[in-house]
């Protein structure tokens, strides 16, 4: 049986170790069914993360955000602070920020409850001790306070074009019809929750880069708030930092 093109040598090879009717398999593929999911788990940051479609695949970008948000909390002394993780999906982003700064503490909402056993089944898989709770962010009240908080929330139109098999993940962990909702709810969320010294890391759409700076100052007016790029140059992770 012939390996279709799109899919590489490792990731065919854990396919036939893994089923019987490749047929069916390879039929999913050509209908762009995401490989990831056929896979059952993906390596993000170096750590195995479990997926399905309940969740989002995590991507490379999503990972440069969490290395320059470690980049930060060190540089900040935040190494023993509270986390709170805005829309934790698979809880990738929040099982690599505990792994690799093992001090923290760290609290992470979503509003889809099979999202969260996901995320507790991955925080279980790399010994990684993170509170889950579900909960909509835009119902969220707690008189606790945070060092850093943390999103990669929704930020793609419905009338982008994305990759094909986009289609076959949650549709409310990726689109929204107000590209900067979420954003703004973070930010007043921010508001009420964070310490004087805090860091707010957020991966954003590379279209608005310059509205969030500009939605940022008006709720930080004294904080220091850094765009920076992905690989490809476009602006993909925001900052705002209060030392």
């Amino acid at each position: 049986m012939n390996k279709p093109e799109k899919i590489s040598n490792l990731d065919w090879d854990l396919l036939q170790k893994k089923y019987q009717n490749l047929d069916l398999i390879i039929e999913k593929i050509n209908n762009n069914y995401p490989v990831q999911y056929l896979i059952g788990n993906v390596s993000f940051y170096g750590y195995q993360i479990n997926v399905n479609p309940y969740v989002l695949i995590p991507r490379f970008e999503t990972e440069v955000l969490v290395e320059k948000t470690i980049e930060y909390i060190n540089k900040l002394g935040l190494n023993n602070g509270k986390v709170l993780e805005i829309g934790t999906g698979s809880g990738c982003i929040s099982v690599v920020l505990k792994k690799e700064v093992n001090n923290l503490e760290i609290d992470a909402i979503d509003i889809s409850r099979n999202a969260i056993r996901v995320a507790k089944g991955n925080a279980k898989l790399n010994d990684a001790t993170i509170n889950f709770i579900s909960k909509d962010m835009f119902k969220f009240n707690s008189s606790k306070y945070y060092d850093v908080i943390v999103s990669n929330p929704p930020y793609i139109s419905p009338k982008d074009n994305v990759s094909a098999n986009t289609k076959y993940e949650p549709y409310q962990a990726i689109y929204t019809d107000k590209p900067l909702k979420y954003y703004e709810q973070i930010f007043k969320i921010a508001k009420s929750n964070l310490n004087k010294k805090f860091l707010i890391a957020l991966e954003i759409d590379e279209e608005e880069g310059y509205n969030l700076k500009m939605m940022a100052k008006e709720y930080f007016i004294d904080a220091e708030i850094v765009l920076n790029k992905d690989l490809a140059g476009k602006d993909r992770y925001l900052f705002v930092i209060n030392e």
